[in-house]
């Protein structure tokens, strides 16, 4: 049976401009599918992206769920589009408030106050949204700091739901950073079931770029270097804790990926 992996991504092209990562959003799930994996892709609905061009439509069935975030509710709506001259679909992550109102690509996202609340938001409509689905995933990959808190989620505010049960967890690492910071109250904000605050006391509570990426780490069951030139200090945090790490690989990068997701993920 083929391996099933859910590719959670900050940036796709076409749907927003190029960069190392929304190639690799783009690229990435395409040579899973052709080798054979079952795939499913994920990314928020950046201010930017085209409706009409893009051919995005709602999905009325996954929509309509209110996320509770810093005890305010905010409505999740899902929308769906296949990229052109391929047969991949990708499922859009989309709130007014979050998502409508940021440029991703075309303007600078370092400085948002509501950065924390934002990944927040991604990762629980993600997985909210991929329960909705009733899809088993064996592998998540996460690219980008939007999908950082995801890891943490699935192993602990998720852990007992079917559809994560026995779900492994991929962190890619690029060279793009977040620069900014996530707010003093991102720690109470990313509350949720079992994901106490109490739990990240030893985090610092100005959450930046290196924090996030840390606490994604914590959490997975396996690193890779999408790109050249990643942060060093990322990089010795993870060989510190000793989870299996894929080196960069180059442009011909999908055998050593198949191999990898067998490492995390054993077949049965």
């Amino acid at each position: 049976m083929a391996k099933k992996v859910l590719f959670i991504n900050q940036e796709i092209t076409p749907y927003v401009p190029e960069t190392e990562m929304s190639v690799m959003g783009r690229e990435l799930p395409q040579k899973a599918q052709e080798a054979g994996y079952e795939i499913r892709t994920f990314m928020p609905k950046w201010g930017t992206i085209n409706e009409i061009r893009g051919q995005l439509h709602e999905v009325i069935r996954l929509s309509g769920l209110n996320l509770i975030i810093d005890e305010t509710d905010h409505p999740l709506i899902i929308k769906v589009a296949s990229i052109p001259q391929s047969r991949i679909q990708v499922y859009f992550i989309d709130n007014e408030d979050y998502f409508c109102k940021h440029k991703a690509g075309e303007e600078p996202v370092d400085d948002y106050a509501d950065n924390g609340e934002r990944a927040i938001f991604f990762a629980r409509g993600v997985l909210e949204t991929v329960k909705k689905l009733r899809w088993t995933p064996d592998i998540i990959v996460c690219q980008g700091w939007m999908g950082a808190v995801i890891p943490l989620y699935v192993k602990t505010a998720y852990h007992d739901e079917p559809s994560f049960a026995n779900t492994k967890i991929i962190t890619s690492l690029f060279s793009d950073q977040l620069k900014g910071e996530l707010g003093t109250n991102f720690k109470n904000c990313l509350e949720f079931r079992e994901a106490k605050a109490s739990i990240l006391k030893d985090y610092n509570d100005k959450f930046d770029f290196l924090e996030l990426g840390k606490l994604a780490l914590d959490y997975s069951d396996g690193v890779i270097e999408a790109t050249e030139n990643i942060n060093k200090e990322l990089v010795d945090y993870a060989n510190s804790k000793q989870i299996p790490y894929l080196k960069y690989q180059g442009a011909d990068y999908m055998d050593a990926y198949s191999k990898f997701f067998n490492e995390i993920s054993p077949e049965e």
